[in-house]
């Protein structure tokens, strides 16, 4: 799919994440899963929600929850090893179009989930990727950008920050 092409599907304005909404594969985190009644009105089901930490999926584009069929939320079981879907937050997952997924005897497109492959951490010995970070901080004040693509552990942020200050006062 062509990220500057619209889908025919986006017509039908879904409030849900759909098969329209994604090009490739997108790094999300879960911010809260909560049953909840079906938005559409449509049925009268309800579905296991997933709410998102990210607030756009592209820029000026809202993203949307995602309902968590039955292989999803097995997949998220997998991914966490609970049941409960209160213990599905602050998880890292990737969201990508299945072009394979039977439903009602038809072949359709669907949404998958997987985990997330795990981040790099930075510590002082990664010495470009530090500086970097540190950057990053001076420009925004919080280390949130850099920890949507890496760990940085409470200690090393803070060591981090010690050593911007260092650095000013010198």
């Amino acid at each position: 799919m062509d990220k500057d092409k619209t889908h025919y599907r986006k017509a039908f304005n879904s409030p849900y994440l759909s098969s329209a909404d994604i090009v490739g594969e997108m790094s999300l985190v879960i911010a809260k899963v909560i049953l909840e009644s079906d938005k559409t009105k449509k049925t009268t089901n309800n579905f296991n929600t997933a709410y998102f930490t990210e607030r756009e999926i592209r820029s000026g584009e809202p993203l949307k929850p995602m309902i968590l069929n039955v292989v999803n939320s097995k997949t998220m079981y997998n991914i966490t090893g609970s049941h409960y879907i209160e213990d599905w937050v602050n998880v890292r997952i990737v969201v990508y179009v299945d072009k394979n997924v039977k439903m009602m005897g038809d072949t359709v497109e669907g949404l998958r989930i997987k985990k997330a492959p795990e981040k790099p951490e930075i510590t002082p010995a990664n010495t470009q990727k530090w500086e970097r970070a540190k950057l990053v901080y001076k420009r925004d004040k919080n280390f949130d950008e850099v920890l949507k693509h890496v760990k940085m552990s409470p200690e090393n942020q803070a060591k981090a920050i010690k050593e911007i200050k260092e650095n000013a006062n010198a």
